[in-house]
């Protein structure tokens, strides 16, 4: 059993129709009960939870929610996750601030601490943390995304080492530029003039990879910014 946090659009979205296809049970939450009604329309076999992960009564629902209906979850894809432009030159770079970090760090972390226990007790169980092409090379028109991503990067290093001894395998899972509605026409300058990878072509190739069983899976142009790292940002930033 599967759940995608986020999983009602974009690539969340795209990730569990190619995992129903598979075979699977999944299970996608999001905020916007319209949205997830407007996917399991479209995926009749889709179970859907409307949560906010980034409230933590909304988030202690959904856990409570699984332990009794699926206790058999034995994968978590945390996908949820917002970017907004910020210019610090200007008045209002922290709007909406609390929001962006806890949609795209906390949550995640918390969820994970509360889910953990059910995981540890499956005979085998994932963690898969989408972080970003940008976490190891930032876009400067979205710093605070580009942070909490690199956060998460950094986060998932750390769980995978403390859980080394457990069922549970931590990856972490990094787009480059998918086709998507994050951050809407806030969406980093930068990206404008590059090509976009479709949220159906990223879900198929990360899935290939995951079946690979690697500990990171990066796909396009994460895999240079991964192995660049900031030697990159000047060339990124130049054009946004």
């Amino acid at each position: 059993m599967i759940l995608i946090t986020g999983g009602a659009s974009g690539i969340g979205l795209a990730l569990a129709a190619r995992l129903l296809s598979a075979g699977n049970r999944v299970i996608i939450c999001g905020r916007n009960e319209a949205t997830l009604k407007k996917a399991k329309a479209e995926h009749p076999a889709l179970i859907i939870r409307v949560c906010d992960v980034a409230d933590a009564p909304s988030r202690h629902a959904l856990v409570a929610w699984l332990a009794i209906d699926h206790p058999d979850l034995n994968v978590l894809i945390n996908n949820a996750g917002v970017q907004h432009r910020r210019d610090f030159n200007g008045d209002s770079a922290t709007a909406a601030l609390d929001q962006e970090i806890a949609i795209n760090l906390t949550a995640p972390i918390n969820l994970i601490a509360e889910l953990l226990p059910a995981l540890k007790r499956q005979e085998r169980a994932w963690i898969v943390n989408v972080s970003s092409g940008l976490a190891f090379s930032p876009m400067a028109d979205v710093p605070v995304y580009c942070a909490t991503k690199a956060a998460i990067h950094s986060f998932t290093l750390s769980l995978r080492h403390q859980l080394r001894s457990t069922s549970v395998k931590v990856v972490e899972l990094a787009p480059p530029i998918v086709d998507t509605g994050l951050g809407g026409n806030a969406r980093s300058g930068g990206t404008s003039s590059r090509p976009m990878m479709s949220p159906e072509a990223f879900a198929t190739e990360a899935l290939a990879q995951l079946a690979t069983g690697r500990d990171e899976v990066l796909i396009g142009i994460s895999a240079e910014t991964r192995r660049q790292g900031e030697a990159m940002f000047d060339r990124m930033n130049s054009r946004g």
